[in-house]
């Protein structure tokens, strides 16, 4: 048997990787990983204790803590929220209300889809709920206006990655409570990053376009301060549930959980007020939030039983002390952390990098003498990166659906907005006040 917890570090990756390559469902790869580590590792208890039994104890342990979690309801919650957004006309109206304040703009309705991601990954948590909602109304919207392929294409893949960025984000509960961060302090976190990121994407559109002239309509549309008041009736529901849900965490007034209910409650009214709810749509919503949900909470618990398993086995000490001998610079350790997250993501989908890594990769960070808190909001960033890199970006997937494009034109259209992101994980990194600012602030105040 085993004993040395790096090569026990290595059999557990080795183990994920091969059940993953099967066609094993994530959250079973996990657990399955898990129990080859401490099978491998069998001689280390004492010969009384029977192997299967401490898996048992070990399982039904860490399944209990994780689950019987306050802060984790928040997560079906915010998934019913986007749910019901993403069934009702309630985006189309968002983005109807859009088109008059962007008209002006250099690069004009190329925005919308940076403006309308935004304001929708506000309200969803969810990079693909953003990519799909948007993608399905913006992009044929801009294509029958003449508007250039390929930007269209690549502004929409590297917004709808906002979804996870800009709070609420699924992901960011996840690693909240894998890592025992404070979820309110991750959205706050968040909205600056965020916002930065989603203004580069503007400022890129506006110089290219600016570069290139031809890649907007000659034919421009003109709108009267009238009309574009009046959009305001579609824009402003929206906008009131943002600043209601995130306005009450931000204020200290809600939990995220209680704003999740408040989210799902007013996500209910709109659709009622706007005559979109229906018990059909209403019953669709229901069924996807309880499926994502489900398969989401068990890949965490999986996450989880592997988290308890490698600290179990001594893994994570000794990786921290393997690394500390390496002498490595903070900024060279979160390189080839980068670099990692970056081709973890050529094979995975975002979730899945986060409970699959963060159990071995946070004791390292915490070690080196990275803030948790700063850490989550580069994995969030890394998670990004992984939906538009192939081969198994998933908003790649979801633009394909939408426009039924060659792959390799669509990520050669994202390519530009692939490296916006790098440059805006190099910003805060180099400079984390980015994301520590919100956070001191409020508790300043």
């Amino acid at each position: 048997m085993i004993s040395d917890p790096l090569i026990l570090a290595l059999v557990l990756v080795g183990a994920m990787v091969i059940f993953l390559l099967s066609g094993l469902w994530i959250g079973f790869s996990l657990y399955a990983a898990a129990i080859v580590g401490m099978i491998a590792c069998k001689t280390n208890l004492p010969p009384t204790i029977s192997i299967w039994d401490k898996i048992g104890d070990l399982m039904a342990n860490s399944i209990w803590n994780t689950l019987n979690s306050w802060p984790l309801s928040a997560l079906p919650l915010f998934i019913l929220m986007g749910e019901i957004l993403y069934r009702t006309s309630i985006s189309t109206r968002l983005l109807n209300g859009l088109v008059p304040w962007l008209s002006n703009i250099p690069g004009r309705l190329y925005h919308i889809n940076v403006v309308a991601c935004s304001l929708f990954a506000a309200v969803s948590g969810s990079s693909a709920a953003t990519t799909a909602t948007v993608g399905k109304i913006t992009y044929n919207e801009l294509s029958s206006r003449g508007y250039h392929k390929s930007l269209a294409i690549g502004s929409l893949a590297g917004s709808g990655t906002l979804g996870f960025l800009i709070p609420p984000s699924l992901i960011m509960i996840i690693y909240g409570i894998l890592s025992d961060t404070s979820i309110g302090q991750l959205f706050i976190a968040g909205v600056i990053p965020g916002l930065s990121l989603a203004a580069i994407y503007s400022i890129y559109i506006v110089v290219r376009c600016m570069m290139n002239p031809s890649l907007v309509p000659a034919q421009k549309e003109s709108f009267s301060m009238k009309q574009r008041m009046d959009s305001l009736k579609d824009l402003f529901p929206v906008l009131l549930l943002i600043v209601i849900v995130l306005g009450g965490i931000y204020a200290g007034l809600t939990t995220p959980t209680e704003a999740a209910v408040i989210g799902v409650l007013g996500a209910l009214a709109i659709a009622a007020w706007f005559k979109n709810l229906t018990m059909s749509n209403f019953k669709e919503a229901l069924l996807s939030a309880v499926k994502t949900s489900g398969m989401i909470c068990f890949i965490i618990a999986g996450a989880a039983f592997l988290s308890q398993i490698v600290g179990f086995l001594g893994i994570a000490t000794a990786l921290s002390e393997y690394i500390a001998e390496l002498n490595l610079s903070p900024y060279m350790l979160i390189l080839v952390l980068g670099l990692m997250y970056v081709m973890l993501g050529m094979i995975l989908d975002g979730i899945s990098i986060v409970v699959m890594t963060l159990p071995i990769v946070l004791p390292i960070i915490v070690a080196a003498g990275f803030d948790p808190l700063w850490f989550g909001i580069f994995v969030v960033f890394m998670v990004e990166l992984s939906q538009v890199t192939p081969p198994v970006g998933f908003s790649i997937f979801v633009i394909q659906y939408i426009t039924n494009d060659d792959v390799r034109d669509i990520l050669k259209a994202t390519f530009p907005f692939f490296l916006i992101m790098v440059f805006m994980v190099m910003l805060v990194t180099i400079f984390p006040e980015i994301v520590f600012y919100l956070p001191q602030k409020m508790v300043t105040m």
